[in-house]
């Protein structure tokens, strides 16, 4: 055993809510026989790790409240994609099969750890990302959509991060026919043009090369296309979202800068980064679906590009906020702030300097992963600790 000292950076009385009493022995499964959670119970087994100040923040649907800087950041993504179905009534439960195996995450990925990923039990989690209803979508026949919802995953306690946040999702699908390819040639005509006429400089990188190919079952050609038809499209929703507030001109356009990425769900793939208030900031991640994913949904012989992006992230960056923690607040003082449509600079309304505790515990000897650390101070002190370090 070895004894480890923890620091809490407590909150300042914005987002104070109660008291903090370390008292819960540490613990990394669920010792209840079941896991209540949309009303509804689960039986647990060894894998179990959904704490109740997770289950708890199941069912809120920041994302679907009109005045709330979420759902205001949906309703603008939303309103630039007019001709796109826009879905949010997905279950946050899902199997871990639609979770990684439908989407070709490997085996030994370590997004599926339960260090990483939240169990309700071993056929049954908490989604940790908007693409576990991607196959879902496409089988419906849906051929340009967009989905949020509230996904989740285990991190650590900072300003930036928490286990719940939400994503938005966005895909288009092409027939590999003349009429498919004429369909891609005309909006790429058609958003080229309105890009050439905008303030807006893009550094880019080529749509496909050698350590960002196409995939062996496109024609090179097409997945050419689709790419420059996905990049074109979410050029576009950069300038929507961030010129303006950016105060983008002829003298200081707004700058995009694509970057190669890999993920395991498409190739080529991308991230994409903006150049706002004087730093690089990244947006989102993109690329060309991968084609098992369509083969699955019985979509063969079709291409399309899909992006998904994190929605507390941008509106972070449009509203000023420095806390992710407050999106969850319901004090009317941050609540107030915020009507649809509009995006305005968040003010801060506590005046009171945060303070520091530290907490000496034994570590089994096995050790102890930070997560776990992490969802013990969420479940014991909600969202009063802003900042956990491990000094030794």
């Amino acid at each position: 055993m070895v004894v480890t000292l923890l620091r809490l950076h407590r909150a300042p009385r914005s987002i104070r809510h109660g008291l903090f009493n370390f008292r819960r022995c540490l613990a990394t499964t669920s010792s209840s026989p079941s896991i209540s959670i949309l009303g509804q119970d689960h039986p647990a087994d060894s894998v179990s790790n959904v704490p109740a100040a997770i289950a708890s923040k199941v069912g809120r649907n920041l994302h679907l409240q009109p005045a709330h800087p979420i759902g205001i950041l949906r309703s603008l993504i939303e309103s630039h994609y007019p001709s796109f179905t826009a879905l949010s009534d997905f279950s946050p439960l899902v199997t871990p099969a639609k979770n990684f195996d439908e989407l070709g995450f490997p085996p030994d990925h370590p997004g599926r750890s339960p260090t990483d990923s939240y169990y309700v039990n071993k056929d049954l989690m908490l989604r940790t990302h908007t693409s576990a209803h991607e196959v879902e979508v496409f089988a419906r026949g849906e051929r340009a959509w967009l989905l949020s919802a509230d996904v989740y995953r285990r991190d650590e306690i900072d300003a930036s991060h928490y286990p719940v946040f939400h994503q938005m999702e966005g895909a288009r699908v092409f027939s590999p026919d003349a009429a498919g390819r004429r369909e891609l040639e005309e909006d790429n005509a058609r958003l080229a043009e309105h890009l050439a006429q905008s303030h807006i400089v893009i550094e880019d990188v080529p749509h496909l090369s050698a350590t960002n190919p196409a995939q062996a079952l496109h024609d090179p050609r097409h997945s050419e296309m689709v790419a420059l038809n996905l990049k074109l499209s979410l050029n576009s929703l950069m300038l929507a979202l961030f010129g303006g507030r950016a105060g983008a001109s002829a003298a200081e356009p707004l700058r995009v800068r694509w970057i190669e990425a890999y993920f395991p769900f498409t190739s080529p793939s991308y991230e994409v980064e903006v150049f706002f208030h004087g730093k690089w900031l990244e947006i989102l991640g993109c690329g060309v679906v991968q084609q098992q994913t369509l083969d699955r949904a019985n979509v063969p012989n079709n291409i399309a590009w899909a992006f998904g992006l994190g929605l507390e992230r941008i509106a972070m960056i449009l509203y000023s906020i420095p806390d992710i923690r407050l999106f969850w607040s319901e004090d009317p003082r941050f609540l107030s702030q915020f009507a649809p449509g509009d995006i305005r600079p968040f003010q801060p309304y506590s005046k009171y300097p945060p303070c520091y505790k530290d907490v000496t515990f034994w570590v089994p000897d096995g050790g102890l992963h930070e997560n776990d650390l992490c969802d013990l101070v969420r479940d014991t002190a909600g969202d009063l600790v802003e900042d956990v370090k491990m000094v030794c």
